[in-house]
Order: structure tokens, then sequence, then C-alpha cells
């Protein structure tokens, strides 16, 4: 079965077709440079920019594959969460389609359907596993039970840990998107420079906030205007790494240690990546993060989760398509 995935849940504009959930055939991938002047996303450029670039990524994605996009046998899209002006665009462009070409159109959650990138490059991960969803709108916990059971042990209370890389990076003006400039400029710095805290909600250790660690830093340089960016950017990514591994060893020690699958955008930092290893290793369970091109938002995601949506039957067809309707916000679980 061949999927056709399409993001647009905020400044991505991807498509890609992918076999029987776990074969990328074409993964094509539009990120809107558009946004570094104002150093984060417009909701209302970025909306634009799909519309101008979406029929593009279709075309490049055809012909990577080698073969007719109407050769799909169904069409996932994202539905939410994300931008809504953003997502609307993807969803209506896969309801023309799917209603036109009379395919099944699949609604995909784009939390869940960042796990589905480890199975693009790893194929089946043994359940039960323990995901970390850590991205620029997301911070999930979730225990993997079984194919799509999903426990959720914490989550963001306020800020999102990439949406924290992207604030500390616009304080010391290096530009969006902050996260690959904070880990390029934190590997010239001093990790103990400077101590930041980490919250802990008394009422759910297991969920996180990064509100008051970005407020920490804000502070840190109003009062010390002269020190250095490299220190800053150090001593903020190891305490922010620290708040994600800090949470998954609390709960392997509460419970037991489980295989370890982490994905998003943020899974592309090194100190992560480098750390959660070093964790896996101590408590012996294997790490599964896939590779950068595919920690970012990416259709192929979307369409290896679409597959096995269909596999299941959630999914529209003829008139009812047409009543699908992107969601700013969708509970992962």
């Amino acid at each position: 079965m061949i999927i056709l995935g399409i993001e647009t849940s905020c400044d991505e504009t991807s498509a890609a077709l992918v076999r029987d959930g776990r074969v990328i055939l074409s993964n094509v991938i539009h990120t809107q440079e558009v946004h570094h002047k104002f150093g984060g996303v417009v909701p209302e450029v970025a909306s634009r920019n799909h519309v101008i670039k979406i029929f593009e990524v279709l075309d490049a994605v055809e012909k990577e594959a080698g073969m007719s996009l109407r050769e799909a046998d169904a069409i996932a899209v994202t539905r939410g969460p994300g931008l809504v002006g953003a997502l609307l665009i993807g969803v209506n462009t896969a309801k023309g389609l799917a209603y036109s070409w009379q395919k099944p159109l699949i609604p995909v959650h784009h939390v869940e359907a960042h796990l589905y990138a480890n199975m693009l490059h790893f194929g089946e991960i043994p359940f039960p596993f323990l995901g970390l969803i850590v991205s620029g709108g997301h911070t999930h916990l979730v225990l993997v039970e079984s194919p799509r059971s999903y426990r959720l042990i914490g989550q963001t209370r306020d800020d999102a840990v990439g949406e924290a890389f992207d604030k500390v990076a616009k304080m010391l003006g290096l530009g969006y998107p902050g996260g690959p400039a904070v880990d390029r400029i934190a590997a010239q710095g001093d990790e103990d420079a400077m101590e930041l805290p980490i919250p802990v909600l008394r009422d759910n250790p297991m969920d996180f906030s990064f509100s008051g660690l970005k407020t920490a830093v804000r502070n840190l340089i109003a009062r010390s205007p002269g020190v250095k960016k490299e220190d800053v950017c150090a001593s903020f990514q190891k305490t922010a790494v620290r708040a994600l591994t800090q949470r998954v060893e609390l709960f392997f020690t509460g419970e037991k240690p489980y295989p370890l699958v982490v994905a998003g955008g943020v899974a592309a930092n090194s100190r992560l990546r480098a750390e959660f290893s070093s964790l896996s290793a101590r408590y012996n369970v294997p790490l599964f993060i896939p590779p950068v091109g595919l920690c970012t938002d990416n259709a192929a995601m979307v369409a290896a989760l679409g597959n096995d949506l269909f596999r299941e039957g959630a999914f529209l067809e003829g008139e009812k398509l047409l009543s699908l309707n992107a969601t700013s916000s969708l509970s992962f679980v």
C-alpha cells in the first residue's frame, strides 16, 4: 500500500509517498526561510507560503518517486495540532485531491506522527516503549503499550522545550530557528558557567515546565550584560536537556526501564542525543532517535502513521471526507 502524506502544521510545507508505512519513496520538505527576519514564525505569512509552495512540493514528490501521485492508495494529512491557517492549506489540498481522485482520506495527529519517524528508519520497534516527543510546540512523555495505545506520563504545562530554545536564541540575537544556533554556539561555551533552575511541579513531577528556565535566562542576561553568549547557550542547553532526562529517569525508577523512543525537532540537538545515549546505556535499554532529517516536521511520518490508521479503518471517503477540518488544539491521549 502506498500513502501520500501532506504536512503543513507550521512552517514546513511537506509531501511524501511511503510504501507499507515504512519505506520512503519520496519525502520533500520546504522550510520557509522568510520567517528568519521576524525572529519566529508569523502564522499569516506561513499560511500564504504554504499556498505558494504546496503544489510545487507535490510535483517534486512525483518526480522524485518516479510515479504519479494518483497511484497512491490513500491520502494522509495532518489535521492538528498546529497553526490553524497553515493546517487548513494542507487539509483543504488533501480533501480536494482525495475527493477528485476518489481516494480515502486519513486525518493524522501531528504529535503522534513524530513517533513514527523512528519506524521509518528503524522498522518495527518492540512494545512497550517510552516515547518522548520534543519540538517547538510540544513536549510529551508517553508509554506506548501496544500499537497506537498510549498512556500519558507527562507533558508541558507552559512552553515546549523547542520554544524555550527559540526564545533564548532570540534574547541573544542568534536568529531563527534558534535550536540549531544554540546547539552550535553551546559547543564553544562553559556549561557550568551559570546555574539555572529545573522547575519541578508539585502536583505531577512528571510534567514539564520551561517558562521559568526561559525567564531565568532573561534575568541573567539583564543582570550581566557582558555575559558570554557561548556560556549562556551551554548552560541553558545543559539544563533544558537535564529537565528531559530527569523525567525519564524518574519514570524508570518509579516503574521500570523501557526501550526509549525520542522524536521531534529538538531530537536533532547534539547534547540531547549524547545524554540520552548515556542514559540508555546506564539503564541497559535500546535507544531510538531518527536521523536529523526525520526529526523536523515532515510528511513521511504523516504517511507512516496514516498507513496504520488506514488498516484500522480510521479514514473518510466520499462526501464524508469534505467535513474534515483543521484543529489547532488536539489532545494526544
